[in-house]
């Protein structure tokens, strides 16, 4: 079995693959912790899943986090006897990176974009990653990774609104019951929620305009995608994305220690 790791900056979300199935997920807070608070959870999360951590013979990491990636390849050696396979530069992964510095790309965004170019090898893609940013990535159905868009995700503008100002509180950030709030908490809730909806939308657009056609597929994933799921702006929403790309990274390079 695979244990898989995505290391974001506010969660970390994993998942368990046998046989190129995901078995189980779970999600962890990515705060500060020790080696041992990673493997005591990690184990913890496993049994929880029914899964006994024994039958973990692979750990993969993928994380925007440098911080916590020492932690984490500790606690992969001390609590599941693995050295783990971290999603990184020099990897094998499938596509021809046009960014300037290709190492500039988060671990995350290239997952992403393993799994859904190998999903859907013939199309154009545009991957909108809806966590604590908001990432664009365009993928031609030549599996070149074009470039993105970064942008703030729902809960940096919902804290940038709470922190910057005296009377807004910070809200649940769910789907309005309507545009036009009849309270604070609505209005900022649907403030939220249609900035998001228009944005992704506008440039998604913007995208296949410049870039690809009105074929190229719009995949939504992350954290957040599940809230615009019936909103019409989706071709396709895939929560898991990110776990399947390092899965697929994992392969990817087995396959080619082989050769």
């Amino acid at each position: 079995m695979l244990l898989a790791l995505d290391v974001g900056n506010t969660q970390i979300y994993g998942g368990v693959f046998k046989d190129d199935k995901l078995l189980a997920r779970f999600r962890a807070t990515s705060g500060s912790s020790t080696s041992d608070e990673f493997g005591t959870f990690f184990k913890s999360a496993l049994r929880e899943n029914g899964i006994d951590p024994k039958d973990i013979k692979e750990l993969a990491i993928c994380s925007v986090v440098p911080d916590l990636i020492y932690a984490l390849h500790q606690a992969s050696l001390k609590y599941f006897g693995l050295e783990p396979f971290l999603l990184q530069g020099g990897i094998k992964t499938g596509l021809n990176i046009k960014y300037k510095n290709p190492l500039e790309v988060g671990a995350d965004r290239i997952a992403n974009a393993i799994a859904a170019s190998g999903m859907f090898p013939d199309k154009d893609l545009v991957i909108v990653d809806l966590g604590t940013a908001t990432t664009f990535c365009a993928v031609s159905k030549k599996k070149e990774y074009l470039g993105g868009v970064i942008m703030p995700g729902l809960r940096i503008s919902m804290e940038a609104l709470a922190s910057r100002t005296a009377k807004l509180p910070r809200v649940e950030i769910a789907k309005p019951a309507e545009l036009v709030g009849k309270t604070t908490i609505d209005s900022i809730q649907s403030g939220l929620y249609y900035s998001s909806l228009l944005a992704i939308t506008g440039i998604s657009a913007k995208i296949k305009s410049d870039y690809f056609s009105d074929e190229a597929l719009v995949i939504g994933t992350g954290g957040f995608s599940k809230l615009f799921e019936d909103a019409g702006i989706f071709d396709r929403v895939i929560p898991d994305l990110v776990l399947l790309g390092i899965a697929a990274a994992v392969r990817l390079n087995k396959e080619r220690s082989l050769k």
